[in-house]
């Protein structure tokens, strides 16, 4: 009888080594069928095993997924996403700097939240990671309110209450964001079962890692979207690595993370995340099964996460330094400007020219955060921190500010 061994999932490479991808399978763009939105869950079984693709090598939309998209709505997107990669390596520059306290950047995933934030509708609601930038950039938050947080100073328009990357807007459809993601399901459950049950027609969409798949979290949320049909997308980042830990350990080896909704009776669809078409096709038609009242979708975006986890990460640590370059679905950015490209759409002259552009209007904002102040130099009133918590003062709250001489 031979003893038991216990396994270990391991990255194919380590830092020094050469990126390895030849484990994965990638369907060709175009060859995913897009079946009806109203069949059954149990008719929908193999799409959690594909891969749902429309731009092709050649940068063509093609295949049953393609959407024809307005040249001005692509143009949008793209800006959403430049935006959100300028203005996050501007950030983290400011970070080194000791100007703010903590980011987290998105690089590799800005389509997700782009197109998400574009294709969803204005009274929507968005339960996010804080890698979802992006769904705020498509739609026009100040640039000066994300500086004024990121630097907690005065003018901070959450008062001091969160970490600097913690965004909420509740008028962009922006929910308070939690950096325990596991929670965003849970959370976006209750609000579109609420939806249901004032009879509204307001989605929720959340965003968790896959590593929070692992978490219990995720299971109640399925469960209680399943019972109750609630009109929810669910959306699992599958970006490779969690903090420092590769997908492997939270079961990506054994099974796809789509295959989790299959359990629960729910659809799941699996898409390249660095596909801006694809996610914006994927996303209208988990809209279109809500809106029949077919409950939950759970989709995987199948992307990579650019950046370190964070500014307290070293990826250099635990992964290959050139594996993003490596990554076989490429640059979100790069893949949606070469379609434009071959719309006749775009150019690169008026690429580098708009980049630019982008870049002044950063550097503008960050002028005027810094003219408030930065991380030490400027911080909002200590008075800040009685206000929003009961609904009338509290005796304790009453004396509390008392002692403060307020």
């Amino acid at each position: 009888m031979c003893p038991f061994d216990l396994y270990i999932p391991e990255p194919p490479a380590r830092p020094g080594e050469t990126p390895d991808f030849s484990r994965l399978v990638i369907p060709l763009a175009g060859t995913a069928p897009r079946p009806d939105p109203n069949a059954p869950a149990q008719k929908l079984r193999e799409m959690a095993y594909g891969l749902i693709r429309v731009l092709d090598e050649q940068g063509r939309s093609v295949g049953p997924w393609a959407a024809a998209l307005p040249p001005e709505t692509l143009r949008q997107g793209l800006k959403a996403m430049m935006l959100t990669r300028l203005f996050e390596d501007r950030m983290f520059r400011s970070h080194r700097q000791g100007k703010t306290s903590f980011f987290m950047k998105s690089t590799g995933e800005e389509a997700i939240s782009a197109a998400q934030s574009m294709a969803m509708g204005p009274h929507d609601m968005c339960f996010s990671t804080y890698r979802v930038l992006a769904w705020l950039m498509a739609r026009n938050y100040p640039l000066i309110d994300l500086v004024n947080q990121i630097f907690s100073n005065a003018k901070d328009p959450l008062r001091g209450r969160q970490l600097p990357i913690l965004y909420s807007a509740r008028e962009y459809g922006f929910y308070s964001l939690s950096g325990n993601l596991g929670s965003r399901f849970g959370h976006a459950v209750g609000w579109a079962m609420a939806s249901a049950y004032r009879r509204d027609d307001s989605l929720a969409l959340a965003y968790i890692g896959e590593g929070s798949t692992a978490e219990g979290d995720f299971h109640e949320a399925l469960t209680f979207a399943s019972v109750y049909h609630a009109p929810v997308i669910f959306c699992i980042t599958n970006n490779q690595w969690a903090i420092s830990s590769y997908s492997g350990i939270a079961g990506g080896e054994e099974t796809t993370f789509a295959s989790k909704a299959i359990g629960y009776g729910l659809p799941g669809l699996r898409v390249d995340g660095n596909d801006f078409l694809a996610v914006w096709a994927v996303t209208e038609w988990a809209k279109a099964r809500a809106k029949a009242n077919l409950g939950a979708t759970v989709i995987e975006f199948f992307t990579y996460r650019g950046a370190g986890h964070s500014t307290s990460d070293d990826p250099t640590r635990y992964r290959p330094a050139e594996e993003f370059k490596a990554w076989p679905l490429g640059d979100p950015i790069e893949r949606l400007k070469q379609y434009l490209i071959g719309l006749g759409e775009w150019d690169e002259k008026r690429h580098v020219q708009f980049e630019a552009e982008l870049a002044e209007d950063i550097r503008a904002a960050v002028k005027e955060g810094e003219a408030v102040g930065t991380l030490g130099q400027s911080k909002p009133p200590v008075s800040e921190m009685f206000e929003g918590v009961f609904e009338r003062p509290d005796w304790r709250v009453t004396e509390q500010k008392r002692e403060l001489g307020l």
